[in-house]
């Protein structure tokens, strides 16, 4: 499935999120905050999109990508990495138990605990949605007509690994 990324009218100057006080590297902070917001509306497209992945909600998304990155996680991890509550995370588990994309069990070492594990099929969710999703940032770049810098690759790299122990 193929749908044409079109870009939209800005309505708001570039600096209307700037940091108070421009302290160092606020530049850098006001385009991640900007490039933060329009992840989450290319990430919405991509899982309304992917084949795999009918109805499934954003929250219900960050849940199965965060059970993914482990080979078990409790409920409680799930929950702390969402940035949700325990019954919360629960519900969202077993709306994804239901359809096939988790597993649950008991773990064996703390019966009140409970380990998440993601399925083939919840693998194969993930894959569908992660596909599309660069599909879609590939088509945005593609609509832009001047080249990318050349130094972005080594400075988005430095702010992925800097942001990947705080999600």
């Amino acid at each position: 499935m193929s749908t044409t990324v079109t870009a939209r009218p800005r309505h708001r100057a570039r600096n209307a999120t700037a940091t108070p006080g421009g302290s160092p590297g606020s530049t850098v902070l006001d385009a991640l905050v900007r490039v933060a917001a329009e992840m989450v509306g290319i990430t919405a497209m991509a899982v309304a999109q992917a084949a795999t992945t009918n109805d499934l909600t954003l929250a219900q998304w960050r849940a199965l990508v965060v059970v993914a990155s482990s080979e078990g996680m409790h409920v409680g991890e799930i929950a702390e990495r969402i940035g949700g509550s325990v019954p919360s995370a629960s519900r969202l588990i077993r709306r994804l138990e239901r359809r096939g994309l988790v597993t649950t069990e008991r773990d064996e070492a703390d019966r009140r605990a409970t380990i998440v594990r993601s399925t083939p099929e919840g693998a194969k969710a993930r894959v569908s949605v992660m596909t599309r999703r660069r599909e879609l940032l590939a088509e945005a770049l593609h609509a832009r007509p001047d080249p990318l810098p050349e130094a972005l690759d080594a400075g988005l790299e430095a702010i992925a690994d800097a942001l990947e122990h705080h999600a």
